[in-house]
């Protein structure tokens, strides 16, 4: 007679299988793969594997699913709910079996012994299969008849109730075996690393009795700021997020300045290398005080960081990446110890750093990628992470491309004569009114316009200090669409019979944008530095677009810090986006950010992003020669040459006005490139 079998499906995963009566939904899930957090090994006393059974008729999957077909409470669930309690709906899965068709929820968001969660990421669920697993074991005691040693034994226990076999040891836990085992009473819990598939199991911590939490962190390493989540391995909850400066900023304010330091100087790698990792511990110590844990409790560690940063984290010299053929020194993923590069974390903590996709395109771009998936969809996508140095990736599933462009920190407030970073005091949004000229804003820590009541007020404690990236994009374009400069960038003099906010400079013009304590114009010369940095970019874009035979793109995402608060609408005014769809133009926040979490919580995604930048074709905009075609038409706003038909159905563009150059170099690039 065969035996029955129910079906039983899994959400949110979909996976679903077929089992006997009387299976634990422990087993059930874990012959599936899906992940069921369980640190006491079916004890029911860590409460880590909770599920809840979804009731009613699920047509779609053909399953009628009841509480009625899953196992009663059993007394470990009854011990449980006394002294821990649970949820309302929800069970042990270690311990309730399955009886009849089941949809089964594995809750995503399980937190025993709650923290509070301070400061939220970006709040995406990311299914859990971490690295590390806590495993807690009774070990048999010391025998005079049986020689075992405490190890050993432990070692036993943990291949007979959790199936780990040829368990490799840290060295720096065999001196306190003994010590913990005898601690916690023969009862311990065991921190396994076991990251690819045929890597051999490592216990990599030990801690006696019950050990019901683990922690992560998962860092991204920008050339201006270093920003840190702190995440539960077993709940995969944030439970902190904090971010710095990153002080190599002091030896230049871009790459390849840093690139020239190191060359310049012989204790220069050195130096920068000890600076960005004081700081990373620096925010370990912030997130483990603000999640309210002990540093000491985190075990494993993600990072990410475009090449140079990959480089002087991991203690390489950049100087190769300062020219042809930008060689790196590794660009796959990289598995280390945390105290091999002086994190200072869990003594048996390990660190993996995501692949870089080539020279100047790195393991943060390869993490956004990882976020946004252009190689999962049928769409072209671009994604476009916007710092010193632009990081493009263009494609879909069935091809992906990558470059990098040489944007240069203006869009970051540097080389522009009032910028600024974005802090109190610095002028975020503008807008300029097409008639009289006459500008407004808004200021970082002001709530209110500059033309509303009680902006002066508010603003005296803040001050009136600069304009940060948003707004230099927003000035230059609405200086554009108000006629103050021409599509070459131009600032037209004649402009100031109109109005009194056209100032003469010599041969150029400015616009005084406001004037105060601090008086802030938009000079010639920081038209032209916007030019260049989003003709760079542009041009990288349409080298992407030529690659793959393609004339518009579907949908864009910009990532980062800058490209968070960037405008969608004035970002293609200016030209430094192609025509788009203005709905499928979002802002992807710090998709790196969450690449690395991703990698974090999921050893999954781990696997996806390797296989995945293997596959992508990476282009050297250096080497290509319509680069510099591409990078003279995208001096002009929008473009000299492309139409942005998206565009010019929710913004009118102006007609087009043609003024000799005053003294930029973008004229005399188009020139040179006719002749």
């Amino acid at each position: 007679m065969t035996e029955e079998t129910h079906l039983v499906l899994f959400m949110p995963s979909g996976k679903r299988g077929r089992f006997a009566s009387g299976t634990p939904v422990i087993e059930a899930a874990r012959e599936l793969g899906v992940y069921v957090e369980s640190v006491c090994g079916g004890r029911a006393t860590c409460g880590r594997c909770q599920v809840s059974v979804q009731e009613g008729q699920f047509a779609k999957h053909g399953i009628t699913s009841s509480n009625d077909h899953i196992s009663p409470i059993g007394p470990k669930e009854e011990r449980y709910y006394r002294v821990r309690g649970l949820p309302e709906g929800r069970r042990l899965s270690c311990s309730a079996t399955i009886e009849g068709d089941l949809v089964i929820d594995i809750p995503q968001d399980t937190v025993v012994n709650a923290q509070v969660v301070r400061k939220e990421s970006d709040g995406r669920v990311i299914e859990r299969d971490p690295a590390v697993h806590m495993c807690y074991v009774e070990v048999e005691e010391p025998d005079m008849e049986k020689p075992l040693g405490d190890l050993d034994r432990l070692l036993v226990a943990l291949e007979k109730d959790w199936k780990l076999k040829r368990i490799e040891v840290d060295f720096h836990l065999l001196p306190r075996v003994q010590q913990i085992l005898r601690k916690g009473e023969w009862k311990v819990t065991a921190a396994i690393h076991k990251d690819e598939a045929d890597d051999r199991p490592r216990l990599v911590a030990l801690y006696p009795g019950l050990k019901n939490e683990a922690y992560g962190i998962a860092c991204d390493i920008g050339s201006t700021t270093i920003a840190m989540h702190l995440s539960s391995l077993l709940s995969g909850r944030t439970l902190a997020s904090s971010g710095t400066s990153n002080p190599q900023i002091r030896f230049g304010e871009d790459l390849m300045s840093r690139v020239s330091y190191v060359m310049m100087n012989p204790d220069g790698r050195e130096a920068m290398t000890n600076a960005v990792r004081d700081a990373i511990n620096g925010l370990v110590d912030k997130v483990a005080e603000q999640g309210g844990i002990d540093r000491h409790d985190i075990l494993d560690a993600v990072f990410v960081g475009n090449p140079v940063m990959h480089h002087l984290f991991l203690g390489i010299d950049p100087t190769e990446l300062g020219g042809a053929p930008f060689a790196l020194a590794a660009s796959g993923a990289q598995h280390l110890k945390a105290e091999e590069i002086g994190i200072h974390l869990n003594k048996g903590a390990r660190v993996y750093m995501l692949p870089c996709i080539a020279g100047h395109v790195g393991a943060d771009a390869a993490a956004a990628t990882l976020t946004e998936g252009p190689h999962r969809q049928d769409e072209q996508m671009l994604l476009v992470d916007i710092g010193t140095n632009a990081e493009i990736v263009l494609g879909n599933s069935a091809r992906t491309v990558a470059a990098s462009s040489p944007t240069g920190p203006a869009f970051e407030g540097a080389e522009i004569s009032s910028g600024q970073r974005a802090a109190p005091g610095a002028i975020e949004r503008v807008r300029i009114d097409r008639d009289t000229l006459e500008p407004r804003f808004r200021v970082i820590g002001v709530e209110q316009w500059s033309d509303e009541p009680g902006f002066a007020e508010a603003a005296e404690k803040t001050g009136i200090t600069g304009i940060c990236g948003s707004a230099i994009i927003e000035v230059v374009a609405e200086m554009f669409l108000a006629g103050i400069i021409s599509e070459d960038g131009v600032v037209d003099g004649a402009m100031a019979a109109r109005s009194p906010r056209i100032l003469e400079n010599g041969r150029t013009f400015s616009y005084l944008l406001h004037d105060g304590a601090q008086k802030i114009t938009v000079t010639q010369n920081d038209v032209r530095a916007i030019q260049l940095a989003k003709a760079a970019l542009y041009a990288g874009v349409k080298l992407l677009m030529d690659k793959l035979g393609i004339d518009h793109v579907d949908r864009i995402g910009l990532a980062g810090a800058f490209g968070t608060f960037i405008d969608p609408k004035y970002a293609m005014v200016l030209g430094l986006i192609p025509d788009c769809d203005l709905e499928k133009v979002k802002a992807v926040g710090n998709a790196a950010g969450t690449g690395a979490r991703m990698c974090l919580l999921n050893r999954g995604y781990r696997r996806e992003i390797e296989e995945t930048v293997r596959k992508i074709e990476k282009i050297e905009t250096a080497l290509e020669p319509k680069f510099q075609e591409h990078f003279v038409y995208a001096m002009a706003m929008p473009n000299k040459v492309d139409s942005f038909p998206n565009l010019e159905k929710v913004i009118a563009l102006p007609e087009k006005k043609v003024l000799a150059d005053a003294g930029g170099d973008g004229g005399r690039r188009r020139r040179r490139s006719r002749e």
